[in-house]
């Protein structure tokens, strides 16, 4: 048993949604997440500014003697994670590989669809991942630029959404997807507004819950879980301001922050 903290990472505060699931899924287990809020978002970077920014994350929450790291980015994990995996001795896994997983698992025709970032979409490492899994899988990804500012920005339950929805999920509609992968932890706010076009048949694959799924799996399997009987404690920290992180943050972990929250120098890292 490891009693040391989980640490996870996102460019912003999606991957909050990824904290919710480790939550619930291992209660007792402390948690440390970083959001890099100052230099987000990471899906419009070059892919060594993404590696470069992906380290400095990892180092700093490996100040804290993290015992396991969840990079809960869809762009991170597939532009940096496959640079770095060598570089650490720490258990390092992204969203990419678990949510191919439970997609692969999940479909019924073979026909798979990827929502994400356009780091994430222009990487192609969810149809090669896929791919690996199964040639025979149809893989069709989009690119969806303004779902993260609109989830930010509180507009994930309106007509605003829905229209973008609409657009984004055309092709994957038409092309007769019966799975459709969320690839940034930040689209599972907008769940609603994506069943509205795609109805109750498809399944919805969480990136981020799965790569916590995933994580769970792995640390049972090196007797890394906490052996703890109370709550785990978690702690927040940013790169940019902490005003208003309890306010969005709350939507993303579906419950009120609690927590300390700390603003930090990334950069040093």
């Amino acid at each position: 048993m490891d009693n040391r903290p989980i640490g996870i990472f996102d460019s912003g505060l999606g991957g909050l949604t990824c904290v919710r699931e480790v939550m619930s899924i291992m209660p007792n287990e402390d948690i440390i997440y970083f959001g890099d809020t100052g230099r987000v978002p990471y899906g419009t970077r070059s892919s060594s500014t993404i590696v470069k920014y992906v380290r400095q994350d990892i180092n700093f929450l490996r100040s804290f003697d993290i015992k396991f790291i969840i990079i809960a980015c869809g762009t991170a994990s597939s532009a940096a994670l496959p640079h770095i995996t060598t570089e650490y001795d720490t258990d390092i896994i992204g969203v990419v590989d678990a949510a191919s997983k439970q997609a692969a698992a999940a479909t019924k025709n073979g026909v798979i669809g990827v929502l994400g970032t356009r780091g994430t979409i222009n990487s192609g490492k969810y149809a090669e991942r896929l791919g690996k899994i199964d040639p025979g899988f149809k893989v069709i990804s989009t690119a969806c630029p303004m779902f993260v500012p609109v989830v930010e920005n509180g507009y994930a339950n309106t007509k605003i959404a829905e229209m973008l929805a609409e657009e984004y999920l055309e092709n994957i509609v038409k092309g007769g997807a019966d799975t459709i992968i969320l690839g940034c932890t930040h689209y599972p706010l907008l769940k609603n507004t994506i069943r509205k076009i795609v109805g109750n048949e498809v399944n919805l694959i969480d990136s981020g819950a799965a790569a916590a799924d995933d994580a769970k799996r792995i640390m049972a399997k090196h007797n890394l879980l906490t052996d703890k009987t109370v709550k785990g404690r978690a702690k927040y920290y940013v790169s940019d301001t902490v005003h208003g992180f309890e306010e969005l943050g709350s939507l993303f972990l579906s419950k009120k922050i609690d927590g300390d929250v700390a603003k930090i120098d990334i950069e040093k890292y």
